[in-house]
């Protein structure tokens, strides 16, 4: 039952990814193109995606328990450091470089995009990359 609901979920996601035109590079890149061909709308899925964001966190903490899982599974640490900056500025970089970000190429690959034949086999190698330059694999609590 758990495969089948995030299989649900992330084609919900994949789909809001297709009408919002975040698998097309070129209207991420005109997002971030700020003195030229400037495209704001990437802003306002953003916005409405950190809304739904609030709403739903609000309601799913009230359960107590996730409908698919015995228990919500959240980061241990909370404290801005060195190695979110480093990674976050990497992440960034990549995304901005490529005009994707992991979801949209996911998508935009299914689609047959020639971009994402080189960013998700690079964008994988630097997961598995950060994996090993890491201390292991990322440490989650309890709620």
């Amino acid at each position: 039952m758990s495969f089948l609901v995030n299989l649900g979920f992330g084609l919900l996601f994949g789909i809001g990814l297709l009408f919002s035109g975040m698998s097309d590079p070129a209207k991420v890149l005109n997002f971030l193109d700020l003195f030229g061909t400037w495209d704001p709308s990437l802003a306002f899925v953003m916005g409405g995606a950190v809304i739904v964001t609030f709403v739903g966190y609000r309601l799913v903490f009230r359960r107590g328990q996730p409908i698919a899982g015995e228990q919500f599974h959240l980061p241990m640490h909370d404290d801005i450091d060195r190695r979110l900056l480093a990674g976050s500025a990497t992440f960034g970089i990549g995304w901005g470089l490529g005009g994707f970000c992991p979801g949209p190429a996911l998508t935009a690959l299914g689609l047959g995009a020639s971009g994402t034949l080189v960013f998700v086999p690079a964008m994988i190698l630097g997961m598995w990359a950060a994996r090993i330059l890491t201390d292991g694999p990322a440490r989650t609590r309890t709620a």
